[in-house]
């Protein structure tokens, strides 16, 4: 059967997220939805698949539902198919970041970098200022990426600090643009570089994934297959 895969997050002010992990998981398993949700005290992140009319009624309490008293009804949303569940079970884990970094002053929910739409994105890295940086894992880029970009080669997303402090400068690199595969990372790495000094720093809002759902294959500057965290593995342009 046929399976609707939602990936999503939120940066809002989640002091209660212990109690909205008893919730979250008491609402996915009366769905039958499986995957994965991390929430924290900075919001809530994850990957989750079932039926698309079980998706359907997820998004509707996530984005609705008075228990979260509109912290999530601006949630950036995703949505994929595939022929089977790529999720075994359903977990909600409580973590200190969604995405982690520990860098507390980047604060995606105080400021974060300039959110450019993946129909403007090639128009903005043709721009012979731009430095493409892109803010995933080595083994992530090793199966794609935009053509021109500069491939940190970082182990973990915590390793993107020391590499920026000894890759870019914000007196020589006037601009930046960042891209990861759903727009999470670039939120806390563009506020980190705003935090370092840096003025003009651009994320592909959604990332690699909505850039392959808005802009036409042969347009694409997108080279080889985005790395997933699901049993799809990677996934192509269409």
């Amino acid at each position: 059967m046929t399976a609707t895969i939602c990936s999503l997050y939120q940066f809002a002010d989640c002091p209660d997220f212990e109690v909205l992990r008893v919730d979250l998981l008491a609402t996915t398993r009366q769905l039958g939805i499986k995957g994965s949700l991390l929430a924290a005290p900075e919001g809530l992140n994850g990957t989750i698949s079932g039926t698309q009319d079980a998706i359907d009624r997820f998004v509707i309490y996530l984005t609705h539902d008075p228990i979260f008293a509109g912290r999530f009804a601006h949630a950036e949303i995703k949505y994929a198919t595939a022929e089977h569940n790529p999720f075994v079970r359903m977990k909600v884990r409580l973590k200190r970041e969604i995405v982690t970094l520990r860098a507390p002053d980047a604060d995606p929910r105080q400021r974060t970098g300039t959110y450019v739409t993946p129909t403007d994105w090639n128009a903005l890295i043709e721009d012979p200022e731009i430095v493409l940086v892109d803010t995933r894992n080595a083994y992530e880029t090793q199966a794609g990426m935009f053509r021109g970009a500069v491939d940190p080669s970082i182990r973990t997303f915590t390793g993107f600090k020391q590499w920026a402090s000894e890759n870019l400068n914000p007196d020589r690199d006037k601009k930046i643009a960042m891209y990861c595969t759903g727009g999470i990372r670039c939120e806390k790495a563009s506020a980190y570089l705003l935090n370092q000094g840096f003025q003009h720093v651009y994320q592909l809002k959604g990332g690699i994934l909505a850039y392959m759902d808005k802009v036409p294959a042969d347009e694409s500057q997108f080279e080889g297959a985005c790395f997933v965290f699901d049993a799809r593995g990677a996934v192509a342009p269409l």
